[in-house]
């Protein structure tokens, strides 16, 4: 036996694979021997093989080429040689899509598939599916039927697959097969009848009470297939929310046999189905607190199972439930340290950082060393699940951002990939402008990681954030040298990013503008044409020494929306170019709000999801399309929509409000629920407050049963600006025309005015702000403390609520702003606190906030507001008052 051992090197050594080094046109070459006689069964076989192997990497057939080998291939079903016919099984499958003429195969595949050899039979059934369409398969209805009904589970299994995966080119003819689908689920084989469950439920899924009927009947009766029971759960708890999310999200959850059933599955015999049921319970929106803890319990008794695959899975699970209930998963602690030290480096990453969103500070520091013992040895995608743990603690726990800092920079200094390298220099940017204890560490460990960065766009980032920060730390002159260092060293991308860099500081540090005007003098010579650009624009400017000049163009620039920005170019140049481009119509940017998700993990490649734009890039494009729009400027801020009627009666409309610089645009969103009517030069009067003035009245030409419909109103706002705050009254009014409801054609040309009371519509302070991140508050607060700004303080007693996370929320609400330094989070059992917010109000105008609150008997609140207009700031304080 000695002579069948291999040496490790041997077996790591590419050469050792026999088909390393296939090439196609050779094998191709090879598919000659299929047609001689009698066939070498063993050397074919070794050919079908090498060709299945070609394709499932990867290789490229062209159609002519498929088509060959598709044709010699058939030669081989002269053979009774029982591997090679399973081969030419899998080669039919594979090669279907691409060559031509596949249906000649069809009878000998039938004959195969009634045949009596059940070897044949199953892959028979496989191959015959993949190359017949809806047109042929009413052919061979009557065989399909037949197998699914079959005595052998192989033979049953393979057509219950088959017809599956049918369904989707030829659903109607499926349709009729659910007799024998509902016949398979008394199998008493597991795969027969768990098979048979998925083909009846893909049947019947568009029919929400036939699903419920058969899932109410199934979970009645004992099931023998585990995976027919998972599966069942699944749907159950599909069903259960689809239940919840109808009764509404107020609604008390109303007993469900459903969810019976399936706490009744956390006692099966089967390990699968028990942690199929836990994972429901944990995720299902109605668990309660004790239902939680029994399907938590159970978890943890995975985790100390002896199978890797049951530890994995429990300490996943409750990775994820730690993220929605952590006081669930804190009675698991003890279990989840003892998987620290798991062989299984997979299941000890989900350990950690399990205990991380649990635990408490004071672990914090213990549980970052046990990480570093062995974080080198995980992948990249658990080290990215540690990383996005890391994140979570930064807000959590402020305090901590040295030691999270320090074990960030660690894993800079790894090897790794560009998504594992981002997701750390991501959580370095989070803490830097969300903590300012951190920004001195953070902007330290970012300036070494770019002396060795191989990822330009990274580099790009980082230089970008260390121009916007670097200025207002305490030593700015330190982070130049780093920032030059690229000049020096990097491509043009990045040069030119440094050279963008430098410039924010001789803008905002007077004492560095003599060095940072040599530093661009420099970079106007480089070899590149944008580095040259950049050097040439950004010494010029600040060699004028005029402060609102590089306030305009270097320090304050404001970005556009790029997407909006295109779509108003490519509007440009499609008319008569007689005027300039005017970029003030184009909106600035804001920050799209994350895309929160429960997923712990990112294990899936997934293609790359579509930009998220803002809700005010959204609408910019629909209100484009109104004449003469362009005239109002930029759109600052579109408010969510807000229910004028009630969604059973026979109109309904939705008002979106949209703040222009000078003017107000409400888009009513109208649908006729009438399916005997139709509406015509449908408008909404308006009952305009004192001060405004009405534009414009874009009514909907035709309003048909049942699609929406949008009618706009511009007003432009008062000169006052406190009175901008107010409430319209609003009117629908209509043409009624009596219509047929099957054809919706109105049975006359005449028709009769009507009328229909909207609700009020209110115009808050909300409505009129844009929120704005300011990344250095304090400096901007303190710099806003000048004859240029005014200040408004005032002191209120906020009796609607009753403690400080439900005040700091009702302010932010309020008021529309945005809050920075992370003040927007405060325990529950914090008795003070300070929120910091900044925007700016339509026009333009610079807004800063900072609100003292206390509890005492309710909340009190020290307001003190600090903008560019007194108006503006009347307008805040007497608003809340």
């Amino acid at each position: 036996m000695s002579s069948f051992k291999r040496d490790k090197k041997e077996e790591e050594d590419a050469s050792s694979n026999p088909m390393a080094n296939l090439e196609k046109t050779a094998v191709l070459q090879e598919t000659r021997m299929f047609n001689e006689t009698p066939v070498n069964a063993r050397k074919c076989t070794h050919i079908l093989t090498k060709i299945l192997y070609l394709i499932n990497q990867g290789e490229v057939l062209g159609t002519r080429e498929a088509t060959e080998c598709f044709f010699a291939m058939t030669k081989l079903f002269q053979s009774k040689d029982m591997v090679m016919r399973r081969m030419v099984y899998l080669g039919i499958k594979e090669l279907s899509p691409i060559a031509d003429d596949v249906i000649i195969v069809t009878s000998s595949l039938t004959k195969d598939m009634t045949g009596k050899e059940n070897l044949y039979r199953a892959p028979a059934i496989r191959a015959l599916c993949s190359i017949t369409d809806s047109t042929m398969l009413q052919a061979v209805e009557r065989y399909m039927k037949q197998c699914i009904v079959d005595r052998n589970a192989p033979v049953s299994s393979g057509a219950l697959v088959s017809s599956l995966h049918l369904a989707s080119t030829a659903g109607e003819v499926v349709k009729r097969w659910a007799n024998e689908a509902q016949e398979a689920l008394n199998s008493e084989n597991i795969m027969v009848q768990y098979h048979g469950l998925g083909l009846l439920y893909h049947i019947r899924k568009a029919d929400r009470l036939a699903v419920t009927k058969l899932v109410n009947k199934l979970v009645q009766k004992h099931m023998k297939s585990p995976y027919a029971t998972c599966f069942l759960i699944r749907i159950a708890g599909k069903l259960i929310e689809e239940e919840d999310a109808a009764a509404g999200t107020g609604a008390t959850p109303q007993p469900s046999p459903l969810f019976t059933f399936i706490e009744n599955c956390l006692r099966n015999k089967s390990e699968m189905v028990i942690y199929e049921a836990a994972h429901a319970m944990v995720n299902l929106k109605r668990t309660n607190t004790r239902e939680l803890s029994t399907a938590v319990s159970i978890l943890q008794l995975f985790c100390s199972s002896s199978k890797a695959t049951l530890r994995f899975a429990a300490v996943r699970t409750m990775n994820r439930v730690a993220t929605v209930h952590p006081p669930a998963i804190t009675v698991c602690n003890l279990d989840l340290e003892n998987l620290i030290a798991d062989s299984n480096r997979s299941v000890a990453t989900l350990a950690i950082t399990t205990l991380l969103k649990t635990g408490a500070e004071s672990s914090v520091e213990r549980l970052m060393k046990q990480i570093a013992t062995f974080v080198a040895e995980i992948s990249d995608e658990f080290k990215v699940v540690v990383v996005q743990a890391i994140r979570a603690l930064c807000t959590k726990f402020p305090r901590k951002h040295a030691v999270m800092m320090n074990f960030l920079s660690g894993m800079l200094r790894e090897e790794g990939g560009l998504d594992y390298k981002t997701s750390i220099v991501d959580t370095i940017i989070l803490a830097i402008e969300e903590n300012p204890d951190a920004k001195e560490t953070g902007l330290a460990h970012l300036c070494e990681f770019i002396e060795d960065c191989e990822h330009t766009s990274l580099a790009v980032r980082i230089l970008h954030l260390l121009g916007k920060e670097g200025p207002f730390s305490k030593n700015p002159s330190r982070y130049i040298r780093f920032i030059y260092n690229r000049v020096i060293l990097e491509n043009a991308t990045v040069r030119a990013a440094a050279v963008s860099a430098i410039a924010q500081f001789g803008a905002s540090c007077p004492d560095l503008l003599p060095n940072v005007l040599v530093l661009l003098a420099r970079c106007k010579m480089d070899g590149d044409d944008e580095v040259r650009d950049r050097a040439t624009y950004y010494h010029s400017i600040l060699n004028q020494s005029n402060v609102e000049l590089v306030k305009g163009f270097v320090a304050d620039r404001e970005m556009v929306s790029l997407p909006l920005l295109e779509k108003s170019l490519a509007e440009y140049l499609k008319g008569p170019l007689t005027e300039p481009f005017d970029l003030a119509i184009v909106p600035k940017s804001q920050a799209v709000e994350p895309e929160v998700t429960e997923d712990a993990m990112i294990m899936n490649k997934a293609a790359p999801k579509a930009a998220r734009s803002t809700r005010e890039e959204q609408n910019t494009e629909k209100l484009l399309q109104i004449p003469g729009i362009h005239h109002l400027g930029a759109l600052l801020k579109s408010s969510p929509p807000v229910q004028l009627t009630e969604s059973e009666t026979e109109y309904t409309v939705s008002c979106i409000k949209h703040c222009f610089a000078h003017h107000l645009v409400f888009q009513f969103d109208c649908v006729n629920t009438l399916s005997d009517q139709l509406l015509e030069n449908v408008r909404v009067d308006l009952v305009l407050p004192d001060g405004f003035l009405t534009r414009a009245v874009i009514p909907c030409a035709k309003l048909p049963y049942g699609e929406k419909e949008a009618n706009y109103v511009i007003v432009e706002f008062p000169q006052d600006i406190p009175s901008s705050i107010a409430t319209f009254g609003a009117t629908l009014r209509f043409l009624v025309k009596d219509c047929d409801p099957t054809t919706g054609q109105p049975d006359s040309d005449e028709g009769y005015d009507d009328e229909y009371m909207l609700e009020d519509i209110e115009i808050t302070v909300a409505d009129q702000m844009q929120k704005q991140k300011k990344q250095n508050f304090i400096a901007a607060w303190d710099s806003a403390d000048s004859e240029e700004w005014v200040e408004a303080e005032d002191t209120f007693e906020l009796s609607s609520v009753a403690n400080l996370p439900e005040a700091v929320s009702t302010i932010l609400k309020f008021l529309g702003l945005a809050a920075v330094n992370m003040s927007e989070f405060v325990s529950d059992a914090a008795s003070t606190h300070t929120l910091l917010c900044a925007g700016s109000f339509r026009g333009g105008v610079d807004v800063l906030v900072r609100a003292k609150l206390a509890v005492s008997d309710g909340v009190t609140m020290q307001l003190t507001v600090r903008t560019t207009d007194m108006d503006v700031a009347e307008m805040i304080t007497s608003a809340i008052g």
